[in-house]
Protein backbone atom coordinates (compact mmCIF):
# COMPACT_ATOMS: atom_id res chain seq x y z
CA UNK A 1 0.00 0.00 0.00
CA UNK A 2 1.57 3.38 -1.22
CA UNK A 3 1.31 5.76 1.78
CA UNK A 4 2.75 8.54 0.23
CA UNK A 5 1.91 11.60 -1.57
CA UNK A 6 -0.38 10.63 -4.60
CA UNK A 7 1.23 13.90 -6.65
CA UNK A 8 3.80 12.25 -8.64
CA UNK A 9 6.44 14.28 -10.29
CA UNK A 10 4.59 14.53 -13.67
CA UNK A 11 1.44 16.50 -12.08
CA UNK A 12 3.38 19.08 -9.81
CA UNK A 13 3.48 22.36 -11.40
CA UNK A 14 6.96 22.77 -12.88
CA UNK A 15 7.82 26.50 -10.70
CA UNK A 16 9.26 26.14 -8.35
CA UNK A 17 7.35 27.81 -5.75
CA UNK A 18 3.48 27.46 -5.11
CA UNK A 19 1.72 30.84 -4.97
CA UNK A 20 1.35 32.95 -1.74
CA UNK A 21 -1.70 32.30 0.57
CA UNK A 22 -2.36 36.20 0.04
CA UNK A 23 -2.90 35.27 -4.20
CA UNK A 24 -4.81 32.13 -3.42
CA UNK A 25 -7.42 34.17 -1.21
CA UNK A 26 -7.00 36.85 -3.53
CA UNK A 27 -7.98 34.14 -6.47
CA UNK A 28 -10.98 32.94 -4.77
CA UNK A 29 -12.37 36.75 -3.95
CA UNK A 30 -12.23 37.30 -7.25
CA UNK A 31 -14.83 34.86 -8.14
CA UNK A 32 -16.87 35.46 -5.23
CA UNK A 33 -16.75 39.34 -6.52
CA UNK A 34 -18.67 38.87 -9.56
CA UNK A 35 -21.37 36.53 -7.78
CA UNK A 36 -23.73 39.00 -6.09
CA UNK A 37 -24.34 40.94 -9.69
CA UNK A 38 -24.35 37.45 -11.35
CA UNK A 39 -27.43 35.78 -9.06
CA UNK A 40 -29.02 39.49 -9.55
CA UNK A 41 -28.98 39.06 -13.11
CA UNK A 42 -30.02 35.74 -12.91
CA UNK A 43 -33.24 36.71 -10.78
CA UNK A 44 -34.55 39.31 -13.83
CA UNK A 45 -33.98 35.86 -16.11
CA UNK A 46 -36.33 34.07 -13.87
CA UNK A 47 -39.01 37.40 -14.39
CA UNK A 48 -38.10 39.15 -10.92
CA UNK A 49 -37.83 42.39 -11.84
CA UNK A 50 -35.39 42.76 -9.35
CA UNK A 51 -35.24 46.06 -8.33
CA UNK A 52 -36.75 48.01 -11.65
CA UNK A 53 -40.35 49.18 -11.70
CA UNK A 54 -42.79 47.19 -13.37
CA UNK A 55 -42.21 49.94 -16.25
CA UNK A 56 -38.32 49.93 -16.01
CA UNK A 57 -38.66 45.73 -16.53
CA UNK A 58 -40.27 45.33 -19.64
CA UNK A 59 -36.93 45.89 -21.99
CA UNK A 60 -35.64 43.02 -19.64
CA UNK A 61 -38.36 40.81 -19.92
CA UNK A 62 -37.97 39.97 -23.49
CA UNK A 63 -36.37 36.37 -24.93
CA UNK A 64 -33.19 38.58 -26.27
CA UNK A 65 -32.27 40.26 -22.94
CA UNK A 66 -32.37 37.06 -20.63
CA UNK A 67 -30.45 35.39 -23.39
CA UNK A 68 -27.87 37.97 -23.16
CA UNK A 69 -28.46 38.83 -19.09
CA UNK A 70 -27.84 34.83 -18.66
CA UNK A 71 -25.01 34.64 -21.39
CA UNK A 72 -23.18 37.74 -19.12
CA UNK A 73 -23.80 35.99 -15.90
CA UNK A 74 -22.33 32.47 -17.46
CA UNK A 75 -19.02 34.40 -18.94
CA UNK A 76 -18.40 36.29 -16.29
CA UNK A 77 -17.99 33.93 -13.59
CA UNK A 78 -16.11 31.81 -15.63
CA UNK A 79 -13.61 34.73 -16.36
CA UNK A 80 -13.64 35.05 -12.94
CA UNK A 81 -12.90 31.32 -11.72
CA UNK A 82 -9.67 31.76 -14.54
CA UNK A 83 -8.22 34.11 -11.99
CA UNK A 84 -8.22 30.69 -9.71
CA UNK A 85 -6.00 29.00 -12.37
CA UNK A 86 -3.25 31.42 -11.88
CA UNK A 87 -2.87 29.90 -8.25
CA UNK A 88 -3.32 26.33 -8.81
CA UNK A 89 -1.30 23.69 -11.08
CA UNK A 90 -4.13 23.42 -14.22
CA UNK A 91 -2.53 27.31 -14.77
CA UNK A 92 0.65 26.03 -15.00
CA UNK A 93 0.62 22.64 -17.13
CA UNK A 94 -2.47 22.17 -18.81
CA UNK A 95 -4.77 18.69 -17.44
CA UNK A 96 -4.22 15.65 -19.34
CA UNK A 97 -7.59 15.40 -20.04
CA UNK A 98 -7.26 18.54 -22.48
CA UNK A 99 -7.32 17.36 -25.81
CA UNK A 100 -4.01 18.11 -27.99
CA UNK A 101 -2.59 20.45 -25.26
CA UNK A 102 -2.54 18.25 -22.40
CA UNK A 103 0.63 17.86 -20.27
CA UNK A 104 1.93 20.69 -21.91
CA UNK A 105 3.43 23.69 -20.22
CA UNK A 106 1.37 26.64 -20.49
CA UNK A 107 4.06 29.27 -20.67
CA UNK A 108 3.82 32.43 -18.39
CA UNK A 109 3.57 34.94 -21.20
CA UNK A 110 0.54 33.19 -22.44
CA UNK A 111 -1.60 33.28 -19.23
CA UNK A 112 0.08 36.67 -17.84
CA UNK A 113 -0.93 38.99 -20.99
CA UNK A 114 -4.55 37.95 -20.66
CA UNK A 115 -4.88 38.32 -17.22
CA UNK A 116 -2.73 41.68 -17.26
CA UNK A 117 -4.75 42.95 -20.29
CA UNK A 118 -8.05 41.78 -18.55
CA UNK A 119 -7.07 43.67 -15.10
CA UNK A 120 -6.35 46.42 -16.85
CA UNK A 121 -10.02 46.04 -18.75
CA UNK A 122 -11.93 45.19 -15.75
CA UNK A 123 -10.48 48.18 -14.27
CA UNK A 124 -11.51 50.57 -16.13
CA UNK A 125 -15.01 48.84 -16.74
CA UNK A 126 -15.96 49.08 -13.32
CA UNK A 127 -14.41 52.31 -11.71
CA UNK A 128 -16.90 54.26 -11.83
CA UNK A 129 -19.38 51.78 -9.61
CA UNK A 130 -18.81 53.19 -6.11
CA UNK A 131 -20.49 56.04 -7.62
CA UNK A 132 -23.61 54.33 -8.13
CA UNK A 133 -26.07 55.90 -6.21
CA UNK A 134 -24.92 59.26 -7.59
CA UNK A 135 -26.51 58.14 -11.10
CA UNK A 136 -30.20 58.38 -11.42
CA UNK A 137 -31.94 55.43 -12.00
CA UNK A 138 -35.58 56.41 -12.60
CA UNK A 139 -36.50 53.36 -14.13
CA UNK A 140 -35.68 51.52 -10.36
CA UNK A 141 -37.89 51.74 -7.35
CA UNK A 142 -35.56 53.19 -4.32
CA UNK A 143 -34.79 50.12 -2.63
CA UNK A 144 -33.96 48.18 -5.84
CA UNK A 145 -31.58 51.46 -6.70
CA UNK A 146 -29.84 50.57 -3.17
CA UNK A 147 -29.48 47.00 -2.97
CA UNK A 148 -28.41 46.57 -6.88
CA UNK A 149 -25.80 49.30 -5.97
CA UNK A 150 -24.73 47.21 -2.99
CA UNK A 151 -24.66 43.82 -5.19
CA UNK A 152 -22.24 45.62 -7.78
CA UNK A 153 -20.04 46.99 -5.70
CA UNK A 154 -17.72 44.05 -5.70
CA UNK A 155 -17.50 44.28 -9.49
CA UNK A 156 -14.82 47.29 -8.42
CA UNK A 157 -12.22 45.03 -6.83
CA UNK A 158 -12.63 42.51 -9.81
CA UNK A 159 -9.63 44.17 -11.73
CA UNK A 160 -7.87 45.13 -9.21
CA UNK A 161 -7.69 41.63 -7.83
CA UNK A 162 -7.19 40.10 -10.82
CA UNK A 163 -3.85 42.69 -11.08
CA UNK A 164 -2.26 41.69 -8.04
CA UNK A 165 -2.55 37.61 -8.83
CA UNK A 166 -0.92 38.29 -12.22
CA UNK A 167 1.73 40.35 -10.91
CA UNK A 168 2.30 37.32 -7.97
CA UNK A 169 1.72 34.92 -11.00
CA UNK A 170 4.24 36.10 -13.55
CA UNK A 171 6.63 36.95 -10.53
CA UNK A 172 6.72 33.00 -9.55
CA UNK A 173 6.52 31.81 -12.84
CA UNK A 174 8.77 34.14 -14.44
CA UNK A 175 11.45 33.24 -11.43
CA UNK A 176 10.70 29.26 -11.36
CA UNK A 177 11.36 29.46 -15.29
CA UNK A 178 14.51 30.48 -15.08
CA UNK A 179 15.55 28.48 -12.47
CA UNK A 180 14.52 25.34 -13.78
CA UNK A 181 15.90 25.90 -17.31
CA UNK A 182 19.30 26.50 -15.46
CA UNK A 183 18.29 22.99 -13.39
CA UNK A 184 17.12 21.13 -16.59
CA UNK A 185 13.50 20.05 -17.51
CA UNK A 186 11.78 19.61 -14.29
CA UNK A 187 8.97 16.11 -14.61
CA UNK A 188 7.70 15.01 -17.47
CA UNK A 189 4.50 16.50 -18.29
CA UNK A 190 5.62 19.89 -20.58
CA UNK A 191 7.73 20.98 -22.91
CA UNK A 192 10.53 23.20 -23.15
Amino acid sequence: MHTGNPKTASHLPNSLESAPCWAVWAAHLTALAVLPSGLWRLAMVAGHPAGYTAEGFVPFDTAGAKVWMLALSVFSELAALLTIGLVRPWGEVVPRRVPLLGGRTVHPVAAAVPAGLGALALTVLWAGVPWWWSYPHADMTPTGNIVVGILYQPLFLWGPLLGAVTVSYWRRRSSGEGRSRARGPVGTGGRR
